[in-house]
């Protein structure tokens, strides 16, 4: 199978072509940081954290480097420096600023960050204007570019709350959230999946990251899906119940990371006289016992879920289950940027596969039987991180809602909390 990114087909009638669809999604990243300062797109919280304007000329950068400069030969960088401001990790490209210190960077500053994304914005819709029908390597890059700029929508909105959050007397708020009535999700519930031969991974016309394929069949036995992610409500009985205190319930690396960093809820969690409230990206409120329990670590998952005499799902089991779902839920798109508590669906299957929280599987990030990265310096995207990473999948409140699929895979470290992850639990076989 080809390494290069699959095709995306030609859109039908009515929707936007690739220039539109270009436009569409660099007009998405420029809203989210339209709420920003200055200050608060400057600032970078954590070394795992990236400043805003990082965001908007890391991606205008993949642009320039990957497309610009290879098709356009008139075409002359926006500035020389900045092929090392904004490289993130591309070795073959070349040198990197160094990632934590990324907020240090205060020029060039937001409005000629802003001018640059407008240059390279200019050129590249020139480009595809020149070029009719777009197809082959360099239409395959341009959709990889815009899969990773929906990926950066998605960071831009986690790093700012984290910056947001650092702010602990004024309790910022980013946005001012719809208001939305609260569903009641119900008790925990269990769907039976048989076991069996299935076929996990990509295979299609619609564009998938080199890290979803091959297609490939895995051996899947019987086992229970939880029927919704685990609540805020029943996360709180796990903290009363001494989850945090209990070593035989956690991962000897989990337990030493929980004590170093003196956990005892997810993050963004508070307690004060009136009980536990939660840092939000519309500012502090109440812990609400139905909404979907975010903010916590591969580490926690596990551990509650030990604690809940149940186990997280593999990725194989989660795929098997939302293969051939549509993908529909709490996105970005809603505006609610924050988990939404939802009814479970009227078949009783399970619910909320897509969208609300990023669900932790028990798989290791690792490539599947006969990966091959794609060619030259975009390789490096997917492959050289399959190590020490746990994959999670579904999508979250942050996540636009085009950019997902049941074959997506996300990954991160185990000890990481600032996505807006969470807790979907599965059991083995036929267990009442």
């Amino acid at each position: 199978m080809s390494g290069r990114p699959q095709r995306r087909p030609a859109p039908p009638a009515g929707q936007p072509g690739p220039a539109g669809r270009y436009q569409a999604i660099r007009a998405a990243t420029e809203a989210l940081c339209a709420p920003l300062s200055p200050e608060d797109a400057t600032v970078q919280s954590m070394d795992d954290a990236s400043p805003a304007k990082w965001h908007l000329a890391h991606t205008t950068w993949f642009f320039e480097t990957f497309i610009l400069e290879r098709e356009v030969a008139t075409y002359e960088p926006f500035h020389p420096a900045f092929r090392v401001l904004f490289n993130s990790y591309y070795e073959t490209v070349g040198r990197q600023h160094p990632r934590p210190r990324r907020g240090l960077v205060s020029r060039p500053g937001l409005e000629e960050i802003r001018a640059y994304r407008r240059h390279v914005d200019a050129r590249l819709l020139e480009w595809l204007d020149g070029r009719g029908k777009l197809d082959g390597p360099a239409g395959e890059v341009l959709e990889l570019g815009l899969q990773h700029e929906q990926q950066h929508q998605e960071l831009i909105l986690t790093d700012i709350k984290h910056m947001l959050s650092c702010n602990p007397q004024l309790h910022p708020a980013y946005h001012r959230p719809p208001a939305a009535t609260a569903a009641d999700p119900g008790p925990l519930r269990w769907h039976l999946e048989e076991g069996g031969a299935r076929r996990l991974g990509h295979d299609g016309e619609v564009f998938s990251f080199d890290n979803e394929r091959p297609r490939h069949e895995v051996l899947v036995g019987a086992f229970q899906l939880a029927s919704r992610p685990i609540t805020c409500g029943e996360y709180l009985e796990f903290m009363a119940d001494g989850g945090y205190r209990r070593p035989e319930l956690w991962l000897a690396d989990g337990w030493a990371e929980a004590r170093k960093h003196e956990w005892e809820a997810p993050l963004y969690w508070e307690k004060g006289e009136h009980g536990w409230s939660l840092f939000t990206l519309g500012g502090l409120r109440p812990v609400r016992v139905a909404e979907p329990v975010t903010h916590v670590s591969y580490y926690e998952a596990d551990a509650f879920a030990r604690w809940a005499g149940a186990r997280l799902p593999t990725e194989a089991e989660w795929e098997a289950v939302a293969a051939g779902r549509e993908v529909a839920g709490n996105f970005v798109e809603s505006g609610r940027l924050h988990p939404h508590s939802a009814a479970l669906t009227a078949d009783g299957a399970p619910a909320q596969l897509f969208g609300d929280v990023w669900e932790w599987t028990a798989s290791p990030y690792v490539p599947y039987p006969g990966y091959r990265p794609l060619a030259g310096s975009l390789g490096e995207y997917n492959g050289k991180f399959m190590v020490n990473q746990m994959v999670l999948r579904g999508g979250s409140c942050a996540s636009p809602r085009s950019h997902l699929r049941a074959t997506y895979r996300n990954f991160f470290y185990p000890h990481m909390r600032w996505q807006f992850t969470g807790i979907r639990l599965a059991r083995d076989g036929r267990r009442p």
